[in-house]
């Protein structure tokens, strides 16, 4: 890079039309200094590559954003309506910076600059060309000083990864994040009152209980790290302030007494003098009205609103009433006649924007502000009433929000005349009102803020003395004068002074930007009121013209010079325009609110030497809310420019902006608090919020008043300086804090738009906000974006921005969003609507098309990670059945009673009571003693019987298939035959061949012939794991599994043989098998986990018996009982009650294939009704499919008789936690079908037990508990009451089956835990499997799950190890036999459970909230990955819509769980694996996400 200097030079003609043409930017936000700083801090940054990950972004999405046909906004772009925050926001119309501007040194000596190199240098430039050149290309990374250092590898980019020499670990980068804001770490105060009295209220409802120390807290609260104020901080110094007074108001003897008055005067003794002139869009007059123009058509207009609406007896509109003015900015004298007829009638003008549609943004409360005020009638023009929305009659319809308004033109063609009698009363000024002027609020809502008569003419007069305003001068106004700055001087003020306005209306604006300083050297104008975006355009424009001259100008009012970037726009047009006759001293800025009227003006004065006041604030200082000038020449600095003395007759003091409104210090930014007539009386309506702004009394240190007059709040930041100027340093309502320190959102949008040239984003269409998460603002950026600027120029913007915004003002910003042009809600004179755009942003409507969230920078108030205690020794806590004061978590179902069995084994055996039963046998007696008793029903997809079964027939063709398998397989006892059937009673007769014939059957889901390549690789996977000898199935399937579609997926030539049981021998086997040893194994149980593991479990004849045994109890079955049974029949419980149960108790099964219900998913509660069933058996995904496919056809199915009224048990079977609120859902929707809410239930079963609890139908009701979520993530159990914040609801899995013995244990040390822990469930009990069938045989995995031990306490008794965590609650219901009833709560898997952050989160707690964050997030699943929690939403809707959930996800995630998201993926329906159960396939998922196949709709990497 040269280093060559260039001398300051005056900038020339050609150079600003060089700026113009490269994408003009808005000098208002424009500082020189600040530019200077935004890029030194940008260059520290570019040493290093940009390790900023790219968000992963469908194809169909980048092409929709970027291609849609756009209608660019205006090339101006700027907004007529900048002020007050949710206005068109401080933020609206603001641009950037151009290039040129860069200061070099700074970059290449890292020298600084003095505080008097402000904007005033703008003329001055480096070697910046090449600089920017240079700095466009480099890339942004990793700086020294605590700065945004985030490094995240988009997944996809596993090339550019590996040949990274930097990166960590191949293949997969990994999050740093180094938090920018980092607080000494202070250890946190339990400030929160409500909180304790919440723990206090929860306290006298529990029993005492001692703390346990192994919890990091005793009381449960979870503190969120307390930000410790820093001791270096900047604090106030300087001595009390003195409150300022303006000169006094000199009364001049010809004022007017008031200002209808004023008009009377000129109207009749003036009548031919100029009042307005408005112009045409080419800047030509179009009209001229002259005051004796105004008073007639004034008195005309107040006639016909007081007697010409309604009727004699009832006038719609009296005295004092209410009436709202609806004129477009281009017809200022309709609006003044209006104005000054309402004034007349002593009606009250509410003057208001012309809805330009139904749903106009902010509209709406403008509605509520008409409605709160009474209005019922609307005074507008002609034109205006011909372009509003009409209904099909043609009637105007009601806009939402407002009230019934009756539309009124006031054009004197369509007025009565008055009578010659009649006459307006003109009072002198009182303290009614005069007139309304709407204010909207931060939150979008829009206040009235009352002006009383004397305040009006008050407020003239300052005006009219500060302005040294005379007779006859002409005055160019460009403002919107319906309210604010632009209705006091260019309606109200100029007729006081029988002034001539020239209007500049905003639509020639656009088209000529120059018009304004046209008009004044036309019509040698003495005074124009501009804001500085008006001042900027004519910069960008001014080359055009020669014959400028502006030395008729002797003040130039910007009325936006309370915002500190006002200041640029100033110095550069100084700079351009001096040369054509404007004087330094003309540059008059001026603060003004809608509550305080004008605040503070520079008064025109003729001695140029006394310069106008200057501050170079430190924006570390201002964070802090002290005053310093920054001396130590660093580059955060604010320059802030004076807005002159306080109004004349005015008393001014600032107040600190929190708390009781006590004087600041000398050196301390406060707001602004002005004691005058003249200023605004109350919201209407809102007496309150009054009190607080218009009635302030103003303390001292001593705590006493220090006026007997209240002080009126201005809503402006700011101090008073030497003598007595006042400046403003930003506005309340752009106040953010965060994490204590206050940051402006006017400064925020300079240093954004500082970054880059306009390439990327829209000037004047950036909204900046803060929203409140976790206990503290943060900061949101959002942008419009350029249609044709790449992804990557966008993102390469953002994280610069980012940088920027870091290094400057020492904040992270949490989210920054870019949406395509034109999306953002505009407010009506086109600036950003700013609370409508937050709303947008925080309910998942704004639609952006890049989106960038740094929570792992911003969020430092996380809790303190948990540290686990070491566990307390055995000898100090168990006594008897006591852990540390506490009972043992321990339960047991009732025993299983060896009677009522007895007789029923005699019977099968012939031989006094025999030890044991095997099924085979029971089959065989059940042939013998009732041979045509029906077992089994299998119905069809209509409901009618498709098959059925009796014990003779089962029997016999159980005995065929045994032969088969011995004569045609040449199997030997003790084989494995791997049983692949659908659904249905083939399987069932199957299973039974093979316990005659000796051999072990497993159960295996045949392959879906639509989706061979998925599902057959699991079918053979589990014949060879399982060592199946040959492979039995149907004739269809066994075509299926050799077809070339197999072949394809499969090497098909590796199946063992396959027998087709649709062609069985006719004879019977020799005889049939008798197992010798009962602990031999009976079947194989394989299943797939959530996990993702495959793993058999091994079912002996003895377990499988008392498996059978313990469901008969528990359910009450006999050979008279019909069940109905919808579920897979491949493994588990599904398994037991679809092939085993019947054949034990004797009931009837009437079984219901799961996939039947996707043609009709009423199959299974019709069959329930049809055959009158007591008791029902169903899976989640069965109940979810009725739930949604049946949810509106409840009448419908009422109507065909469907009742569930004879229902006792419904039980879902599942294997994880009960999902409450489906079954409820289900309860509820089913009710009126005479479904009894107490009938629905669920069980629990596991790979090791599969069946431990079971709803049976004696016994209490099952019940629910709510505990408390963040108790739950340190392993304890702590409940509250319902609806309590961070509560959860868990619903008892069942009652405890026959035989079952629980108890809870520590998963790491394995000792017993007290019954207010979280812990591993372990069981012991007779149908425990006897161990994991694997080919590796890892024995010790098995012996660990199978066969454990405590570690104290009762070590004899040998546990399975369920790998679930759960508590017991000993209830206060009793069971049968009168003993307290312990429940048994299942709270998740233990592989699932994340740790983060030294905590257990069970993921579905975390999902359960991410869908409910937003309508379009259908399904959720999550999971860590390298620390970080990854987020996967499948979206229902638009990929429009998937941006927004990004915010969302991150918020609601952070907000209820403590946790920050680090990934956030949004796809498709579906891609969510679910298995048969209906359990989500998290780790599944979560290779498919590595290994990139899921086809994202957007990847969010969060930095």
């Amino acid at each position: 890079m040269a280093h060559e200097r260039r001398p300051p030079m005056a900038p020339s003609a050609s150079r600003y039309h060089r700026r113009r043409s490269s994408g003009t930017r808005d000098e208002r936000y424009r500082s020189d200094v600040h530019t200077e700083a935004v890029q030194a801090a940008l260059a520290k940054h570019k040493e290093r590559k940009m390790a900023v990950p790219m968000p992963s972004k469908r194809r169909s999405l980048v092409v929709q954003t970027s291609m849609d046909a756009y209608t660019p906004p205006d090339t101006s772009s700027g907004s007529e309506e900048e002020g007050g925050q949710g206005e068109g926001t401080p933020t609206s119309s603001q641009g950037s910076v151009s290039m040129e501007h860069w200061i070099s040194r700074a970059i290449h000596q890292g020298s600084t600059t003095s505080s008097s190199s402000s904007s005033t240098q703008s003329g001055g430039s480096g070697a910046a060309g090449r600089l920017a050149d240079v700095l466009a290309q480099t890339h942004v990374g990793k700086s020294g000083n605590p700065c945004l250092c985030v490094f995240i590898g988009s997944f996809r980019k596993f090339d550019s990864c590996l040949n990274d020499n930097n990166c960590f670990f191949p293949g997969l980068c990994v999050l740093l994040c180094i938090n920018t804001c980092v607080s000494s770490l202070g250890v946190p105060v339990s400030s929160r009152v409500s909180a304790k009295i919440q723990q206090l209220v929860n306290t006298l409802k529990q029993p005492r209980r001692p703390p346990l120390r192994e919890f990091f807290v005793d009381d449960f609260e979870e503190l969120l790290e307390v930000q410790q104020p820093d001791p270096n901080q900047p604090r106030p110094e300087g001595a009390q302030m003195v409150a300022i007074r303006g000169e006094p108001l000199g009364v001049v003897t010809n004022w007017p007494p008031s200002l209808e008055a004023a008009l009377q005067r000129w109207g009749t003794i003036s009548p031919k003098a100029p009042c307005l002139t408005t112009m045409d869009t080419n800047g030509k007059p179009l009209y001229v009205l002259t005051y004796g123009k105004l008073w007639s058509r004034s008195i005309k207009v107040a006639y016909n609103i007081l007697h010409k609406l309604g009727t004699k007896q009832e006038p719609m509109v009296r005295p004092g009433d209410r009436v709202a003015l609806v004129f477009p900015n281009n017809d200022p004298a309709a609006f003044m006649v209006a104005f000054y007829g309402c004034l007349l009638a002593e009606v009250v003008p509410v003057p208001i924007e012309v809805p330009l549609t139904r749903k106009d943004a902010g509209s709406q409360q403008i509605g509520f502000l008409l409605g709160s005020c009474g209005v019922t009638v609307a005074l507008t023009s002609d034109a205006c009433h011909k372009g509003l929305p009409k209904g099909p009659t043609g009637e105007i319809p009601q806009f939402k929000g407002w009230p019934k308004l009756l539309w009124f033109v006031t054009e004197s063609k369509h007025l009565s005349k008055p009578p010659r009698d009649w006459f307006p009363h003109i009072k002198d000024a009182n303290n009614d009102t005069a007139y309304i002027e709407y204010k909207t609020c931060k939150d979008g809502s829009v206040l009235g803020v009352t002006v009383t008569r004397i305040a009006l003419l008050t407020h003239c007069q300052a005006l009219t003395q500060s302005c040294g305003y005379t007779e006859a001068e002409i005055i160019v106004n460009v403002l919107d004068f319906k309210k604010d700055v632009g209705l006091w001087h260019g309606i109200l003020t100029s007729v006081m002074n029988m002034m001539h306005v020239i209007s500049i209306p905003y639509s020639l604006m656009k088209v000529n930007p120059l018009s304004w300083i046209q008009k004044v050297c036309q019509y040698k104008a003495k005074v124009a009121c501009v804001k500085s975006r008006d001042m900027h355009w004519a910069l960008v424009a001014h080359r055009d013209q020669r014959d400028i001259n502006l030395s008729s100008l002797r003040m130039l009012v910007v009325a936006d010079g309370s915002n500190p970037w006002s200041i640029s726009s100033c110095d550069a047009f100084l700079n351009v325009f001096q040369s054509k006759g404007l004087r330094p001293e003309v540059i008059c800025p001026c603060a003004s609110s809608a509550e305080a009227l004008t605040v503070a003006i520079r008064r025109p004065t003729d001695d140029s030497n006394q310069p106008p006041g200057r501050g170079v604030l430190s924006m570390q200082g201002l964070s802090h809310g002290v005053i310093r000038v920054d001396t130590e020449e660093r580059l955060s600095v604010l320059t802030v420019q004076d807005v002159g003395t306080v109004m004349p007759g005015a008393l001014m003091c600032v107040v600190r902006p929190e708390g009781v409104p006590q004087l600041c210090r000398t050196d301390e930014i406060g707001e602004l608090c002005v004691c005058s007539i003249a200023t605004g009386m109350s919201y209407y309506g809102l007496s309150g919020m009054t009190k607080n702004t218009f009635e302030v009394c103003v303390l001292s240190d001593s705590g006493a008043p220090i006026s007997e007059y209240p002080f009126t709040r201005t809503g402006l930041l700011g101090f008073i300086g030497p003598g007595g100027l006042v400046f403003v340093s930003g506005k309340m309502d752009g106040l953010m804090v965060v994490s204590g320190r206050r940051h402006n959102a006017d400064d925020i949008v300079a240093t954004a738009l500082a970054v880059e040239p306009m390439k990327f984003v829209y000037r004047g269409r950036i909204a900046v906000f803060s929203v409140t998460v976790l206990h503290d603002e943060r900061i949101v950026v959002v942008a419009e974006q350029r249609p044709d600027s790449t992804e990557e120029d966008s993102f390469q913007w953002m994280s610069r921005v980012l940088q920027a915004i870091d290094s400057i003002h020492n904040v992270g910003v949490f989210c920054l969003a870019l949406v395509p042009a034109n999306t953002l809600p505009k407010t009506p004179l086109g600036g950003i609507h700013l609370s409508e755009t937050k709303q947008l942003f925080l309910e998942g409507s704004l639609h952006p098309c890049n989106v960038l969230m740094c929570p792992h920078t911003c969020v430092t108030n996380l809790p303190k990670p948990r540290q686990k205690q070491p566990e307390i020794g055995p000898a100090s806590v168990m006594v008897g059945n006591l852990v540390s004061g506490k009972r043992i978590a321990q339960a047991s179902g009732r025993d299983l009673g060896q009677i009522e069995d007895n007789d029923q084994a005699r019977k099968v055996c012939r031989t006094p009571a025999p030890l044991f039963l095997f099924l085979s046998e029971v089959l065989q007696w059940r042939a013998q003693t009732t041979p045509d008793h029906v077992l089994f029903t299998l119905l069809s997809s209509r409901g009618a019987v498709l098959s059925s079964l009796t014990c003779l027939q089962l029997h016999k063709r159980a005995e065929k298939i045994a032969t088969m398998l011995m004569e045609r397989g040449h199997l030997q006892d003790g084989d494995h035959v791997a049983l692949v059937y659908p659904p249905g009673i083939d399987l069932i007769a199957a299973f039974y061949g093979c316990l005659y014939a000796g051999c072990v059957p497993i159960t295996v889901r045949p392959p879906h012939p639509q989706n061979i390549a998925t599902t057959l690789p699991t079918v053979k996977m589990i014949v060879e794991v399982s060592r199946s000898a040959c492979v039995m199935t149907s004739q269809v399937i066994s075509k299926l599994l050799k077809s070339k579609e197999a072949s394809a997926a499969v090497d098909v030539r590796t199946w063992p043989p396959v027998l087709d049981t649709d062609d069985l021998p006719k004879k019977k086997p020799p005889q049939l098998y008798k197992p010798s040893n009962p602990d031999t194994l009976a079947y194989l149980d394989f299943s797939v986990s959530t996990t993702g593991m495959l793993a058999g479990v091994k079912m002996s004849h003895t377990a499988t018996s008392a498996f059978c045994r313990s469901i008969k109890l528990q359910c009450e079955l006999y050979p008279s009982r019909e069940v109905a049974i919808c579920l897979d029949p491949y493994c588990g419980l599904g398994f037991v009650l679809w092939c085993l149960c019947s054949v034990y108790s004797g009931h009837q099964s009437i079984l219901i294939p799961p996939s039947e219900l996707e043609v009709n998913p009423a199959l299974w509660l019709l069959a329930v009704s049809q055959f009158r069933v007591r008791d029902t058996f169903c899976s989640y995904s069965v109940m979810e499919l009725c739930t949604k496919g049946l949810g509106l056809q409840t009448e419908s199915l009422k109507s065909r008789g469907l009742d569930l009224s004879r229902v006792r048990t419904c039980v879902v079977v599942a294997e994880e936690r009960p999902r409450i609120a489906l079954t409820q859902s289900f309860s509820k929707l089913f009710k009126d079908l005479g479904l009894h809410p107490r009938a629905v239930s669920t069980s629990f079963g596991c790979r090791v037990n599969l069946a431990i609890c079971l709803q049976g139908t004696s016994g209490p009701d099952p019940t629910t508990v709510f505990v408390d979520m963040r108790a739950l993530r340190h392993d304890r159990v702590r409940l509250v009451e319902r609806g309590s914040p961070h509560s959860l609801p868990l619903m008892e899995s069942g009652k405890i089956l026959p035989g079952v013995r629980i108890i809870i244990a520590n998963p790491e040390t394995k000792g017993p835990l007290g019954d207010s822990h979280l812990g591993e469930i372990w069981v012991h009990c007779a149908h425990n499997g006897s161990g994991y069938f694997t080919v590796y045989g890892d024995e010790a995995l098995q012996s660990d799950h199978f066969n454990s031990h405590l570690s104290f306490g009762d070590t004899q008794t040998i546990w399975a190890r369920t790998g679930y965590l759960g508590f017991l609650r000993r209830t206060e219901l009793t069971d049968a036999s009168g003993e307290r009833h312990d429940a048994l709560y299942v709270v998740g898997a233990l592989d699932e459970a994340m740790e983060l952050r030294g905590m257990r989160y069970h993921p579905i707690d975390i999902e359960t909230s991410v869908i409910r964050t937003h309508k379009s997030i259908m399904e959720c699943a999550v999971f860590p990955w390298t620390n970080l929690l990854v987020v996967v939403v499948e979206l229902e809707g638009s990929e429009q819509e998937a941006l927004d959930l990004v915010p969302l996800v991150t918020n609601t995630v952070l907000e209820e769980h403590y946790l920050i998201v680090g990934v956030v993926v949004v796809v498709d329906i579906g891609v969510i694996p679910i298995n048969s159960r209906g359990e989500k396939q998290r780790m599944h998922l979560r290779d498919g996400f590595l290994a990139d196949q899921l086809d994202p709709i957007y990847v969010a990497y969060n930095m």
